[in-house]
């Protein structure tokens, strides 16, 4: 069998470096917060070219927070989306602004700023564009819209842990930026982790204490906050794994070539296009089929698994029907719902086993 992704395998890689930061958290009984969370945030941001980095529980707590601390709130918009994990929507929900979405590029999946603006209104707060399956949104088109309205961007880079936009980090290009360190991501925890970066002194500060019950300092709550606070063992990990980020996404960028090269000549299949000027992280290695499912199921009849990301746009999911939205609305988006499959990769996967899955591929992909 080959698995979508192999966190045993990764564990295994960097066991003793682990188990010492764990037993280190242990030692010191700094179970919350505390210095080696400390120090993530001040590698992370270095990592990312900010000055700031503000660690919670979760990715999507990290856009919840953003969205706070960029004023966002009732009766606002938020502009998005529909092709992302229901994560960035429900993070905009939290805040009790309205999502509205505008339709994603047929080549990247990520945002058209060619139909940012005719969503843009007199209500819209901020702008969230999705860097989808680790490559980066078409970030100065969507910026210099929303600078001639007046309107924060927030990154959503939960899944572009150093990807780049000409030169610019994931992260670094808007008021704020939010990773999730979700156990399957390029950067994962041992658990539930997240992060929010900016350069915005007062952005940082604002979110350090929501995190923190709205404490300015200890029993003092000078706002409404909430528990979105990271714990100190997986802020070790995430410190040990951020000094391998660097060679796993190496790693993952020579898989993702690989299986382009190898997958060319199949005109039933698209393969993923990563842009002149961006650097792809390939969270995801994504590919277009006619037949989706049916490629899905012989691949895992065969012993190979792949994923769907995403099966249902969100403005068709049944918990977000109350935005109004209907079958038609975004085509893009709605046509990479029914044609994208996930194919195995991690940075533990072998040349051989990369060519195993394209030769499946080959016997398996229909014209549909």
């Amino acid at each position: 069998m080959i698995p979508f992704l192999d966190l045993k395998a990764q564990y295994a890689s960097i066991k003793s470096e682990i188990d010492t930061a764990v037993l280190g958290v242990l030692a010191s009984a700094q179970y919350i917060l505390g210095d080696e969370v400390a120090h993530l945030e001040e590698e992370f941001a270095a990592y990312c070219d900010v000055r700031h980095a503000v660690a919670v529980n979760t990715g999507t707590s990290a856009l919840h927070l953003a969205l706070l601390a960029a004023g966002v709130g009732p009766g606002d918009e938020v502009v998005t989306v529909p092709f992302t994990f229901v994560a960035t929507v429900s993070a905009i929900c939290y805040t009790g602004a309205l999502p509205v979405f505008v339709d994603v590029e047929p080549v990247t999946l990520t945002m058209d700023p060619a139909k940012l603006e005719a969503a843009i209104t007199p209500r819209t707060k901020a702008i969230i564009p999705v860097h989808l399956y680790g490559q980066m949104a078409d970030m100065d088109a969507i910026t210099a819209i929303a600078a001639r309205h007046g309107i924060p961007v927030i990154e959503d880079a939960c899944q572009a842990h150093g990807a780049e936009y000409k030169g610019h980090r994931a992260g670094s290009m808007g008021i704020s930026g939010c990773f999730s360190f979700y156990p399957g991501k390029n950067l994962g925890a041992c658990g539930e982790g997240g992060i929010a970066v900016t350069n915005d002194d007062a952005h940082a500060k604002t979110m350090r204490m929501l995190r923190d019950w709205g404490q300015e300092r200890r029993y003092h709550h000078v706002m409404k906050g909430f528990n979105y606070r990271m714990d100190g063992i997986q802020g070790a990990i995430l410190r040990v794994k951020l000094r391998h980020l660097d060679a796993w996404t190496a790693a993952r960028r020579a898989h993702a070539a690989h299986y382009s090269s190898l997958l060319a000549g199949l005109d039933t299949i698209k393969t993923p296009v990563e842009v002149a000027d961006r650097r792809h992280v390939y969270h995801i290695y994504a590919v277009r089929c006619r037949d989706r499912d049916g490629l899905h199921r012989a691949l895992e009849a065969e012993g190979i698994q792949s994923g769907l990301h995403y099966p249902i746009p969100v403005h068709l999911q049944k918990a977000h029907g109350d935005l109004g939205y209907r079958p038609g609305d975004f085509p893009v988006s709605e046509a990479a719902a029914r044609t994208v499959l996930s194919l195995p990769i991690y940075p533990e996967m072998t040349a051989k086993q990369v060519e195993q899955v394209v030769a499946a591929v080959e016997q398996d992909a229909y014209v549909g």
